[in-house]
């Protein structure tokens, strides 16, 4: 079940045939997942603020890194997909494969127990939460990409809204959008700057700098 995709489930409905996907078994494992990152790290890391906690979290269950992890155990090749996904290549697909490893985790949780599912999890985690204890943590656009991968279907995009000053002297405002939503706005002589200044004031609205 935990490596059911949906196209596979509703191709075989239009045969008749009851087969259950994972897009359940994703919710729980997400819900799982988050609750051993959130636990390891508090429990291990007790001198990190909640910003701190929050954005190291972030960095261990985005969706990149649910992908590797998927990866990692092979998953790809043990997929059950409908014709389209096998077609387009679905078993590579980044979301198809951080929502198999949540069931998948959701699946360990049901059959072997909380302390199984915790075992398996953090063979991940503890790895990819040292490389996050040990990133940059000026770099405010890879903060907040991260973080905003928590949600699935999100789209951040920084955008240039005005542009001042001389030639040589140029001034650059660049707003931070999420999903259209203004969430952060940076001002810079470089557009670069400009959009780690967005991305900045955006950790500060939610909490995270």
């Amino acid at each position: 079940m935990a490596l059911t995709h949906s196209s596979y489930s509703n191709e075989m409905k239009a045969k008749g045939m009851a087969v259950e996907c994972n897009e359940r078994a994703e919710f729980l494992g997400d819900a799982v997942l988050s609750c051993i990152a959130s636990s390891y790290l508090y429990t291990n890391h007790p001198k990190l603020s909640e910003g701190e906690l929050t954005r190291i979290r972030a960095q261990a269950v985005c969706e990149r890194a649910l992908c590797e992890y998927a990866q990692e155990l092979g998953l790809g090749k043990y997929l059950l997909l409908g014709h389209g996904e096998v077609i387009s290549h679905g078993e590579r697909r980044p979301s198809i494969l951080a929502d198999a490893f949540e069931a998948l985790l959701a699946a360990i949780w049901l059959d072997g127990g909380a302390k199984e599912a915790e075992k398996f999890a953090l063979r991940f985690l503890e790895p990819e939460i040292k490389r996050a204890l040990t990133s940059n943590n000026q770099d405010y656009k890879s903060q907040l990409q991260q973080f905003v991968q928590l949600e699935r279907d999100v789209l951040l995009e920084y955008v240039v809204v005005d542009e001042a000053g001389p030639p040589h002297r140029r001034v650059f405002t660049v707003e931070a959008r999420l999903n259209n939503n203004i969430i952060g706005r940076g001002k810079s002589g470089t557009k670069r700057e400009a959009e780690q200044l967005a991305a900045k004031e955006a950790l500060r609205l939610f909490g995270l700098e």
